[in-house]
């Protein structure tokens, strides 16, 4: 009895909190924008067809720990919800439910629990689903199996595939494993080898179809609202400042990481939730590693540049910028040789940047003319001769995802990057002067009906611009932590 009234009074005063909110951003997207999403997914799902959206796992990082959580983005982008164990369905047409009730969404979300709730924050439940995410039809998971939807009546069930990634656990019989397996009995999912996830022969046929709506979402996240720009141009201004500030902060004898911990730390201080993507601060060689997240190097040096690709993200939405800057304050002739002919690159390809264009095109124009620089420098034989200097594409959607879904032809409204870049790693087939340098410049742009907007040019891009920056005094010139070595109990 006294267990029940503890349990009781806990969740009178959880509920509580729930009612009070106040420690809670109220800048997030609001349930009418993400009912507003749903609407338009509706209205290009094919005829007599469902589509059904399953929350991200949770991912364990070692033994009872887990990752912090994130949602996957398309049902944030539907729905505004934020834990895990849930599954949404938006229905073409209108369902009728067993009271006569008729609904053409439903979703299914992790239950209140007073004991959970003390251990890993608050739920909305079922109730607090529909009061705050406008989603009427809101059930806890419990009630999934009960659900008695005939789906064999649909023309095509729209979902993503699974993964064979998500874990069971044993102790809540409403988690996102059995939602998924449940939801496969439902539908008469086809068995898959357990090893190699290849479906077994002689299946019977079915209307499951696990492609279409990649290109649905595409084309719908593709394409920014106003609501959506404003939360990516606080994402890229808070990046911004975090490339502005370490401009101003770096010398060499910092580490990697330091560097990282400022930018970081100026993402905290404006309230950025999480990053976008891990943080890449490559100082010198470490640089030419496209996707170099080790950031372990202890102590840069006078003659490096450093590379630092980071990105804030802010209520799900993430910047993408990279800046490429000497340790020392002061480009090298070879080092602002590279830089230059990357600068132009972009500008190029920012020239070119204008709705119906193919982002492939943006490539196309950077990769000419830094083929043709290479060749003027001496670092290639001719701007025909293949090379691995400049190893990747200059484009990609940003929004929800850093490689956000989009379609390949530009349009209004859209958000994307620009990276051209060139890495020369050491013991490369050219002059050792060029050795070591690695170069990307990375910005955010807009398209609007004239060509694109520049989003991120408050962070210093051109030579003059970066060493004058770095010349300024930065609010961490007096903080000094004592060496650990030097402290005695």
């Amino acid at each position: 009895m006294k267990r029940l009234l503890s349990i009781a009074i806990l969740l009178m005063i959880i509920t509580g909190c729930f009612a009070q909110n106040s420690d809670l951003p109220a800048d997030f997207l609001n349930k009418d924008w993400h009912k507003q999403r749903r609407q338009k997914l509706r209205e290009s799902l094919p005829a007599n067809s469902v589509a059904v959206f399953f929350a991200n796992a949770v991912r364990n990082r070692a033994n009872d720990v887990d990752y912090v959580y994130h949602q996957d983005p398309n049902f944030f982008y539907l729905t505004g919800y934020r834990e895990p164990e849930a599954v949404l369905f938006i229905f073409k047409d209108k369902q009728t439910a067993a009271n006569g009730t008729q609904y053409d969404e439903i979703i299914f979300v992790q239950e209140r629990n007073a004991m959970r709730e003390m251990w890993t924050g608050r739920r909305l439940g079922a109730e607090g689903t529909k009061a705050q995410l406008g989603l009427d039809q809101a059930f806890n998971g419990s009630e999934f199996k009960k659900y008695n939807v005939d789906f064999s009546k649909f023309a095509e069930i729209l979902f993503y595939d699974f993964k064979n990634d998500v874990r069971d656990n044993v102790r809540d019989s409403a988690d996102l494993y059995s939602l998924i397996e449940e939801f496969k009995v439902k539908v008469n999912y086809p068995r898959k080898d357990a090893a190699t996830l290849n479906v077994a022969p002689e299946q019977p046929k079915n209307n499951l179809n696990t492609r279409g709506l990649f290109k649905l979402m595409a084309d719908l996240r593709g394409v920014k609202t106003p609501e959506e720009v404003a939360m990516l141009r606080k994402a890229v201004m808070i990046s911004c400042i975090g490339q502005a500030e370490v401009m101003k902060a770096i010398e060499p004898g910092m580490s990697e990481r330091e560097v990282q911990g400022i930018h970081e730390y100026v993402f905290k201080k404006y309230q950025a939730e999480d990053l976008g993507y891990p943080s890449i601060v490559g100082g010198g060689h470490n640089g030419c590693i496209l996707h170099y997240i080790d950031n372990y190097k202890p102590s840069l040096t006078n003659k490096e540049l450093i590379l630092m690709d980071l990105g804030a993200e802010f209520h799900g939405y993430t910047a993408d910028i990279t800046r490429t800057v000497p340790v020392n304050g002061k480009f090298s002739p070879e080092q602002k040789a590279i830089y230059e002919l990357v600068l132009k690159a972009q500008e190029a390809s920012m020239s070119a940047c204008k709705p119906g264009v193919d982002m492939g095109q943006l490539t196309t124009v950077s990769r000419e003319v830094i083929n043709k620089g290479l060749a003027d420098l001496g670092i290639i034989k001719s701007a025909e001769e293949k090379h691995m200097y400049f190893p990747h594409g200059v484009s990609h959607h940003i929004g929800l995802d850093v490689h956000d879904a989009g379609g390949r032809t530009l349009q209004e409204n859209m958000a994307i990057t620009i990276e051209p870049g060139i890495y020369i790693p050491d013991n490369s087939q050219c002059d050792k002067k060029w050795w070591g340098i690695a170069v990307r410049i990375e910005d955010d742009y807009l398209v609007n009906k004239e060509g694109c907007e520049l989003l991120s040019g408050y962070a210093p891009r051109t030579v003059a611009e970066i060493e004058s920056m770095m010349k300024q005094s930065s609010p961490l010139d007096k903080f000094k932590l004592p060496a650990l070595e030097s402290i005695k109990k």
